[in-house]
């Protein structure tokens, strides 16, 4: 099953909401969404700096991953970002690919 990372930034109002609801009940939030579409959440955590959530999760194909990403800034108290992840083992797959590409001129 194809996982993303999911990066999230919360607004203003989304930081009193986490604050008032607290950490384990988005966690909870996300991971019920993420099973409604038959996938998985593998990991949960906050971070300081610019982004708030890093979350791991697998659904079974881009589509879903797009409908929660959606969903969520449809919620308006987050913005996130969305990141295919590939495993070691599709890289190897993709360096077998040769497809004809010529680079534009540098200048110089």
């Amino acid at each position: 099953m194809p996982r993303f990372l999911l990066i999230g930034t919360y607004s203003q109002h989304g930081a009193r909401v986490l604050m008032a609801a607290g950490g384990s009940a988005r966690r909870r939030v996300l991971e019920r969404a993420v099973e409604e579409l038959g996938g998985r959440l593998e990991t949960f955590d906050f971070a300081f700096g610019g982004e708030d959530v890093y979350a791991i999760f697998e659904v079974p194909d881009d589509h879903c991953a797009a409908a929660l990403a959606l969903t969520i800034a449809a919620g308006g108290v987050a913005t996130v970002r969305t990141v295919v992840l590939l495993t070691p083992e599709q890289i190897d797959r993709a360096a077998q690919l040769h497809p004809s590409y010529t680079p534009a001129p540098t200048a110089g």
